[in-house]
């Protein structure tokens, strides 16, 4: 009699878990629905009825914000910073995080601490020195010049990020290869990178994302506004259009859309990736 009593007892923290975690979602969830259900209403709904979830159907919120709001060319802008910021992160972190793991030269441990000393030293702390740096350059409203500073945001994190998967690789791998000739290039290109690609692919999608809702880099760098990204042109959509609800949703549900998908697409290999980075770290 008394095992029944026990099993009914353990059982209810689990059901308490579950409701707890149910609502978590619900509340995290909840925004982007409103988001969603606010964009696919009339704006004559939207002003009536405000919180109310999919009580009518309509697109011209996103027709709106697409060509009025200029969002075509925002989610152009997008891409070009974040996908040539992404790939220099992941190339020059993946070459980084090798040559710290596997490469013995004199103060690599010392070099390798100075660079991940880059994971404590704020973005706030230098964006001013930065600004006026890249002004004497003539890398202002730049397409260079912003990648270029995206990437440095990223790239201390990406170091330490992909030396742990090079430390974990097996140096049996190293020593045959090298007893079969192999030059240190075709090591790195053909034997090692290959083998940390679920690394390399987390990283992709994680800088991504970072880049995707990066606000202040944009703001600073790109005074005259020739490149303005999702995030600042819904910034500038706010301030001309605060009272049109309907079009800034839709703007809004434009900016997070793209990251949401591919999160989603990608979410086992992202998973996989830091979940393997976390353990051999």
């Amino acid at each position: 009699m008394s095992r029944p009593r026990r099993g009914h007892a353990s059982g209810r923290p689990g059901v308490g878990r579950t409701l707890a975690l149910g609502l978590l979602a619900l509340i995290t969830v909840f925004p982007v629905i409103l988001v969603v259900s606010t964009t696919l209403k009339s704006n004559q709904d939207v002003r009536a009825n405000p919180f109310g979830l999919f009580s009518s159907f309509s697109l011209e919120n996103l027709e709106t914000a697409w060509t009025v709001g200029n969002f075509d060319d925002y989610l152009l802008n997008s891409i070009l910073l974040c996908v040539p910021s992404t790939l220099i992160v992941v190339v020059l972190s993946t070459m980084a995080g090798y040559a710290f793991a596997r490469l013995p030269f004199p103060g690599r441990t010392v070099a390798f601490y100075v660079v991940v000393f880059g994971l404590l030293v704020p973005f706030f702390a230098y964006m001013v020195p930065l600004y006026f740096q890249m002004r004497s350059m003539g890398l202002l409203d730049s397409l260079l010049g912003v990648n270029l500073v995206l990437a440095t945001t990223q790239l201390s994190f990406g170091a330490w990020f992909m030396r742990a998967f090079f430390s974990d690789l097996p140096g049996e791998l190293e020593q045959a290869a090298r007893m079969d000739g192999a030059s240190e290039w075709q090591l790195f290109l053909r034997i090692m990178v290959p083998l940390v690609t679920s690394g390399m692919g987390a990283l992709a999608v994680f800088t991504f994302l970072q880049q995707w809702n990066n606000f202040l880099v944009p703001l600073l760098y790109m005074p005259g506004g020739e490149y303005r990204p999702l995030t600042l042109g819904l910034y500038l959509f706010i301030g001309g259009r605060s009272v049109d609800i309907g079009p800034l949703a839709a703007g809004t549900l434009i900016t997070i859309l793209p990251v949401v998908v591919l999160y989603v697409v990608l979410q086992r290999q992202v998973t996989q990736g830091f979940l393997s980075g976390a353990v051999k770290g």
